[in-house]
């Protein structure tokens, strides 16, 4: 199978790719019509990426390509609507990198409690001032507001309680269980949690339900002189309104990640609310890039690979259907042996019922299997009889609805 890898990967990733029985193409610096020419090209079945845009007139310049993975959590650079057109599978590696965003974003608070970076500034200009920089409040006894309590968000919990702060969370998933167990309490919307904490970190993911979600509102419930650290996506953040609020309440802001970001890995960039003044630091949305997180990524990314090449099967799939039209199962028991799928599935055909879903189950002995096919709609009596009696190998024919 070949892979064609379009981003910087791991040595050890790529060598366990080989190890594997891949066809790996490796082209670290694709983008744009380069990717597409590349795909086109290679005729890769499978593509990996990190930060690079999977479009899709580059999924329309190759009819080989079937999985797409993204070597890390969002999928926001992967037309994922345009994959599921074309029936093309999406993929991401989950939780691998939680360990490093919160590393830094508490780098992030750090170095906005102590003004690290102005701090720096000066010694290197040759100015020393400490009186002003010897003003911190320190983190003890402040409570951080958490937006958002996958594996990151977990994470950042964890490190907050080593620093002896009370936390505060919302999270759509969490229950007061939840809560109790991670030491924590919990509240029912972002904007409460604004208006309760000292700190408020965002780790949400990037979806049509969570853009802008850190909104004006949100942001007015602040208290003055509060922290916003963002180190998930810049969609969930409405950078408009945080600029005003940067003005009116005296935010300090930390950020990994902005709306207008550079495609490739570097380039000029130019962005209003960090050069507006303040204390207002940010990162290069470095939030996975330590050694640590790559090779985590790195290894789940050819686990779902090498599984997809022995199995078929996609780990990790963003993309699937949540639920399909399926209405009803037909159970077919059978002999192992040729045309019996062929001879089942032309007789729905002929009905004119779509199959939604299928899978066929070989029992111990690959003597005989169990077809398992869900339909949009029940097989008449008379369909069900032609695919019992029309061929010799047919065992049985069971027919359920499926449970909502």
């Amino acid at each position: 199978m070949k892979v064609l890898v379009a981003d910087k990967f791991e040595e050890a990733g790529l060598y366990a790719l080989r190890e594997g029985g891949c066809e790996v193409v490796y082209e670290p610096s694709l983008e744009g019509d380069l990717l597409r020419d590349a795909l086109s090209r290679t005729g890769a079945a499978v593509l990996i990426v990190r930060s690079t845009k999977v479009t899709e007139p580059m999924m329309d310049a190759t009819r080989s390509l079937n999985l797409i993975v993204r070597s890390g959590a969002g999928v926001n650079t992967i037309d994922t609507k345009a994959a599921s057109m074309r029936s093309i599978l999406v993929a991401n590696c989950p939780g691998k990198n939680a360990i490093a965003v919160a590393e830094l974003t508490f780098a992030l608070i750090l170095a906005l409690d102590r003004r690290i970076v102005d701090n720096v500034v000066d010694l290197r200009r040759g100015v020393w001032n400490k009186k002003e920089y010897s003003v911190a409040r320190g983190l003890k006894g402040r409570t951080l507001g958490v937006l958002g309590l996958g594996p990151i968000g977990q994470a950042v919990v964890q490190r907050a309680h080593a620093f002896e702060m009370p936390v505060i969370a919302w999270s759509r998933s969490l229950t007061p269980a939840a809560a109790k167990a991670m030491g924590l309490l919990s509240y029912a919307t972002p904007a409460e949690v604004a208006a309760h904490c000292d700190i408020l970190s965002i780790h949400l993911p990037a979806a049509p339900e969570t853009k802008n979600i850190v909104s004006a509102d949100v942001l007015n419930r602040l208290r003055l002189g509060s922290f916003l650290i963002n180190t998930s996506r810049a969609d969930v953040l409405d950078h408009k309104a945080l600029a005003i609020a940067v003005k009116e309440k005296s935010l300090r802001v930390g950020l990994d990640v902005y709306p207008n970001e550079p495609a490739g890995g570097d380039g000029e960039f130019k962005d209003a609310l960090v050069q507006a003044g303040g204390v207002i630091y940010g990162t290069h949305h470095i939030g996975a890039s330590t050694d640590q997180a790559q090779a985590a990524i790195a290894e789940e990314t050819v686990r779902i690979v090498t599984t997809y090449m022995r199995t078929g099967r996609v780990e990790n799939c963003v993309n699937l259907c949540a639920r399909s039209a399926a209405r009803y199962v037909v159970v077919v028991r059978h002999r192992n042996r040729p045309g019996v799928l062929a001879h089942t599935l032309g007789a729905i055909r002929a009905a004119g019922i779509n199959v939604e879903e299928m899978e066929n189950v070989i029992c111990e002995g690959a003597k005989a299997a169990c077809a398992q096919i869900k339909l949009t709609a029940r097989p008449s009596e008379t369909v069900l009889a032609q695919i019992q009696t029309g061929h010799e190998h047919v065992l049985g024919v069971s027919v359920f609805s499926v449970a909502d």
